[in-house]
């Protein structure tokens, strides 16, 4: 915990030091991408440095206190109780914007919906989360952008890549991360029986230009024209994108525009998300024992919930909760589950990482 913040108050400081620096004023894009880093790290680190200079201050009294000055002492016992109630209040503040780990202050993000086993009727299921997504979205005044996506014939999805932006938009839509499961009877059974798909989500910070650089030499770009379901022509002029980085072998692609600059423009953030996430996995994957949250690694590979639709139940495997509120979740009521997934972050969190000092 104490690692972790002192890292962010490292990394607010040399954001200070840029935010005056003549070269970085020069740049308007990366000023602007500063600025935003900068405001996203403030809170956390004004409380820090606070609860730094509280901690000196309460050493400082005790040492008055086992002092011999009668007088000095009733003071410095009266203003030591002041500042660990202090102190205590700004760690628990502390602990709550650290919940969701180092980037739980990121407001934005790139989501990606994926069809997987289950055929048309998973692609119908990727579809219900879209608009599950999007709908919470809505309540909580975030913006969202479709990056790219896939229909087929029957109205569902292959993929959607979706952006987000919000306030705290990282901290709670990190948990749906993982595999979803749904059971019901599908459109496209004619006999009622119910049936078992599936359906993996993913989601990735989507980090400032100062944090992933990508220069044209580091991919190839393929220009080819976009197409919908059964393979007929979206338009005429050739504006889809397709992005295929050469170190990592990471390919994205977007056709949703009719310009192809904008269709470019999206599979940069793509591209640039998908490579920050590797980033971070891989540095998960070498500090996994200190891991800090049981809940919040984002493993695709994880089944994470089921989508029970015969008894009208959510139900997220990980912390074992279950809502029988599966038709009011899916119409965007996702904070229940949300509230709960942060909650039971919180309380591993204070069980792993309590002490202040």
């Amino acid at each position: 915990m104490r690692d972790l913040l002192e890292q962010k108050l490292a990394r607010f400081g040399q954001l200070e030091k840029d935010l005056i620096d003549p070269e970085v004023l020069g740049n308007a894009r990366r000023l602007a991408s500063t600025a935003r880093e900068h405001g996203s790290l403030t809170k956390l680190a004004t409380k820090y440095r606070r609860f730094k200079q509280i901690h000196d201050e309460i050493s400082e009294m005790e040492e008055m206190v086992a002092g011999d000055d009668m007088e000095m002492r009733q003071l410095a016992e009266v203003e030591l109780e002041q500042l660990q109630s202090e102190r205590e209040q700004l760690w628990n503040d502390l602990l709550e914007l650290t919940i969701g780990g180092e980037d739980a202050n990121r407001v934005k993000i790139i989501m990606e919906i994926r069809a997987g086993t289950g055929g048309d009727e998973a692609a119908l299921f990727a579809r219900d989360l879209y608009e599950m997504y999007k709908r919470h979205a809505e309540s909580k005044g975030w913006k969202m952008e479709i990056l790219g996506h896939h229909p087929t014939e029957l109205g569902g999805f292959k993929e959607i890549s979706l952006a987000i932006g919000g306030d705290s938009c990282y901290r709670e839509l990190q948990y749906e991360s993982g595999g979803h499961r749904v059971q019901r009877v599908p459109e496209t059974e004619a006999q009622g029986r119910i049936h078992t798909s599936a359906a993996t989500v993913a989601v990735m910070p989507e980090p400032e230009e100062v944090e992933i650089d990508i220069s044209q030499d580091d991919y190839r770009l393929d220009i080819f024209h976009a197409s919908g379901p059964g393979g007929q022509h979206v338009n005429k002029t050739a504006s889809a994108v397709r992005l295929t980085h050469h170190e990592s072998g990471i390919v994205v692609q977007c056709q949703d525009e009719k310009s192809q600059h904008k269709n470019k423009a999206k599979a940069l953030r793509e591209l640039a998300a998908r490579l920050y996430d590797c980033k971070r996995q891989e540095e998960h994957q070498k500090r996994a024992q200190e891991r800090k949250t049981l809940i919040g690694s984002g493993d695709r590979s994880q089944r994470i919930r089921t989508y029970n639709f015969p008894q009208n139940r959510i139900t997220d495997h990980r912390i074992g909760f279950d809502l029988y509120k599966l038709d009011q979740v899916l119409g965007g009521y996702l904070q229940p589950v949300t509230d709960a997934l942060v909650d039971y972050d919180r309380q591993q969190l204070r069980a792993q990482m309590g002490g202040m000092d």
